[in-house]
């Protein structure tokens, strides 16, 4: 079948420009792109960062509530916690009421990367071309997005 076959605006819910998941795709990437280089030399990846945020607001959390609270499955957080554990930046501990239910709790080296990345969202914010106001309607718009997909 040749081009002219298929029009090119026969389905324009197929057009790239219409899709609400490409720039929400394209910029979270662009975004951990500028993370990367501040967190590379502390040895820490952009998902491990995220569950160092999380954790940093408690002390530490069951892989069950890390899972919910970051979007992710317990087959992404498992192995992740396992060698942020073995660089020693956090512990897990199997509960004694409930041998399933591993508690993460983060170690003195954990909270020492605190105080080496508290730069890290300012420097990362810099390079987003967004006013105050314009970057927390998107924050505003994007939890609400987040709450109403939840599974």
């Amino acid at each position: 079948m040749s081009e002219q076959d298929h029009p090119l605006t026969d389905m324009p819910q197929l057009l790239l420009d219409g899709q609400l998941c490409f720039p929400l795709y394209a910029a979270a990437r662009m975004v951990v792109n500028h993370y990367n280089p501040l967190l590379r030399p502390l040895g820490i990846t952009y998902t491990q960062y995220i569950v160092l945020l999380a954790l940093w607001e408690s002390g530490s959390a069951t892989v069950g509530d890390l899972c919910r609270r970051l979007y992710l499955d317990n087959g992404t957080v498992t192995p992740l916690l396992k060698k942020m554990e073995e660089e020693g930046v956090l512990q897990r501990s199997r509960s004694k009421q409930d041998e399933r239910v591993v508690t993460v709790t983060v170690t003195e080296k954990g909270w020492d990367l605190r105080r080496r990345v508290k730069d890290v969202p300012g420097q990362v914010g810099c390079c987003i071309s967004l006013t105050h106001d314009e970057a927390f309607q998107l924050y505003t718009l994007l939890r609400k997005m987040l709450g109403n997909m939840e599974p």
